[in-house]
């Protein structure tokens, strides 16, 4: 059974849409997205720098737009069982169960990103992976801390949002605490003042039932109904994500293979580390195409 899994932000990197465009279709359609988004996504995914792309506003639909179209290079008619993506990720998931079109999924990103990137500049803050260290132990010193467990990614991460202050001087015993390349707390009581302006736009957006499963951020519940998706899209703007309750639930279904869309790899990683019944393969660039496609193709 497989599963087909989307990154979410601080995947991104400088330059990473560039092989994907080198195919003059997918060239046009990465500029017809910018305009339908008025956001230069050709220019962010070839020439931006690092830190144009950390923004927020940027980052997230350039993190959907990549998991499209290299989607969209793979034969996956019928080859698929469930897919989820992590935190922004949810969005380029639900695109690909057929929940709305790819053009809605990036007019959905686009308001996103402004609305957290609002609520992130009205109140400076931050995130931090906590790697290693008991769980427990992990928890409580976030909490001590005046943090919260922003994404419970299992595998031995989990990550800190909040106080920059805090997140500085925060080191539970037994870890290593690494910031993050992202310019909020997201999934926290901060992205609040977001959620009310990204519900009334995805009120416009038109949804369908998924063909397939789709697992949700919240607790990794499998769901079958369209609205129901983008409802919790919205709602999981200010709430905590548990990749670790989607991981259990991809195991729990019987899921043997994961491919990951572009930008792939951190998954996959997840997925060595806490569920290891289930192969990953992170698709990368399209160099990677002929072995993606005989992955999607294998039975596991």
């Amino acid at each position: 059974m497989l599963a087909l899994i989307a990154p979410g932000q601080g995947s991104q990197t400088p330059g990473m849409l560039t092989p994907w465009i080198a195919d003059p279709s997918q060239a046009e359609l990465l500029r017809h997205w910018s305009e339908v988004i008025d956001l230069d996504l050709t220019h962010l995914g070839t020439n931006a720098d690092a830190d144009e792309i950390r923004d927020t506003e940027n980052a997230q639909p350039l993190i959907v737009a990549a998991g499209l179209l290299s989607a969209g290079t793979l034969d996956l008619r019928a080859k698929f069982s469930c897919v989820a993506g992590h935190s922004v990720g949810e969005i380029t998931a639900a695109a690909l169960a057929g929940v709305m079109s790819e053009v809605d999924a990036l007019r959905l990103v686009r308001v996103r990103g402004l609305e957290m990137a609002k609520a992130a500049a009205a109140s400076p803050s931050g995130m931090s992976a906590v790697l290693g260290g008991e769980r427990d132990v992990v928890l409580a010193a976030i909490a001590e801390a005046g943090l919260v467990a922003a994404n419970d990614n299992g595998g031995g991460q989990i990550v800190a949002a909040g106080d920059l202050a805090a997140l500085a001087s925060l080191a539970p015993e037994g870890s290593r605490v690494r910031a993050l390349q992202v310019a909020g707390a997201f999934h926290t009581h901060f992205m609040s003042p977001a959620v009310s302006a990204f519900k009334e736009f995805a009120s416009t957006i038109t949804t369908s039932d998924p063909v397939v499963g789709v697992l949700s951020n919240r607790d990794g519940q499998v769901l079958n109904s369209g609205q129901e998706i983008l409802e919790r899209i919205v709602s999981q703007v200010a709430n905590p994500v548990r990749w670790d309750l989607c991981m259990s639930t991809m195991q729990s279904l019987g899921v043997t293979q994961a491919l990951e869309v572009a930008p792939a790899g951190t998954l996959v990683g997840l997925l060595k580390r806490a569920a290891e019944s289930i192969t990953g393969f992170a698709f990368k660039s399209p160099d990677d195409l002929a072995a993606a496609n005989q992955f999607v193709s294998s039975k596991g």
